[in-house]
């Protein structure tokens, strides 16, 4: 058995936490196809493999296009159940023992959908997820940054009422041109009500995106954040203070980050001692879930297994988990 056997292997049968899943981005051809004719909603193709063909990405922007119009099928509490129970199932098939989920609601409010049954499919499935196969799981609602602040308050006043199911808010969508201090008063406000809060920066954005994530939002964490090897300084303000970074590396492939798997910074970062992971971003887009962008990442960057297992463990070091669920689950990597 080869040394990526062995690396593999070990992928596989350990238990795996994953924190940077859009749960929007989960939706596979099938499901979108099945919702559609469920809901007698017209979509721009006419089959499953019609779909798949439409997956072929050039940057973050042309991706959000055909991201938001697979949204467009998803309409009841049901829709958002089986959305959600399908990449449950995936998590069992992956070992994935603990999952913190994105949602976003705008692109579902903005549609006439009710906040309500959005969060309580996704609540739901979760919650039978851990009674079924114990999996445990924590919901972050994200605002739309391409969208204005304002409107993102009105969000949050629908989220305060389902405080016992959100943990926290995050940032995503377009993130050029769309800055973190322009939703300063937004986090401000979210943080006043208990949200724990994070932030897609330095996907596309600058290092100096980061920063203001960190100094304005106020952040527990950093999704993607692979621009942040461009500043120094900020390199060991990650560093001394621990900031993880939920990098997502097929996702960067596929959105032109990086031109291909064997040129992405992971092992750089890690070797710099950031606190960084592996995640999947939007899997059904990207090509690949948390095993296979594990896999993937470690055949293409020579990883070893010492580096696999450091990846593991900053992934659960890293959570919402409690302390003493987290010292459980690092003791059996």
């Amino acid at each position: 058995m080869n040394n990526l056997d062995v690396i593999t292997n070990f992928i596989k049968k350990t238990p795996k936490s994953e924190l940077h899943l859009h749960i929007e981005g989960s939706l596979e051809p099938e499901l979108m196809f099945k919702l559609s004719k469920r809901n007698k909603i017209d979509i721009a193709f006419k089959s499953v493999d019609e779909i798949r063909a439409a997956y072929n990405f050039s940057n973050l922007d042309s991706f959000l296009k055909i991201y938001y119009e697979g949204s467009n099928v998803l309409i009841t509490e049901e829709d958002f159940f089986d959305l959600t129970w399908e990449y449950v199932l995936r998590c069992k098939k992956d070992n994935i023992v603990h999952t913190e989920i994105f949602f976003d609601p705008q692109s579902h409010t903005e549609r006439g959908v009710k906040f309500d049954d959005v969060i309580n499919g996704i609540h739901n499935a979760l919650k039978k997820g851990y009674s079924e196969f114990g999996i445990s799981s924590k919901i972050i609602m994200c605002f739309l940054r391409h969208l204005d602040e304002e409107p993102c308050f009105e969000v949050l006043k629908y989220a305060l009422k389902h405080k016992d199911k959100i943990i926290g808010v995050g940032l995503d969508s377009s993130e050029k041109g769309n800055p973190p201090k322009k939703f300063e008063r937004l986090f401000k406000a979210a943080i006043k009500e208990n949200f724990l809060t994070v932030a897609h920066a330095g996907e596309e954005g600058p290092p100096e995106y980061i920063w203001d994530s960190l100094k304005l939002l106020k952040v527990k964490r950093i999704d993607h954040g692979v621009q942040c090897l461009k500043d120094d300084k900020l390199v060991e303000t990650l560093k001394q203070n621990n900031i993880p970074l939920t990098v997502c590396p097929l996702s960067n492939v596929k959105l032109c980050v990086f031109d291909k798997l064997e040129n992405h910074n992971l092992k750089k970062m890690l070797d710099k001692g950031l606190r960084v992971m592996v995640n999947s971003d939007d899997p059904a887009y990207f090509g690949g879930y948390l095993n296979t962008n594990l896999i993937e990442t470690a055949k293409a960057l020579n990883l070893n297994l010492d580096d696999v297992k450091i990846l593991i463990q900053n992934s659960f070091k890293s959570s919402f988990l409690d302390e003493k669920s987290k010292r459980s689950w690092l003791k059996r990597i």
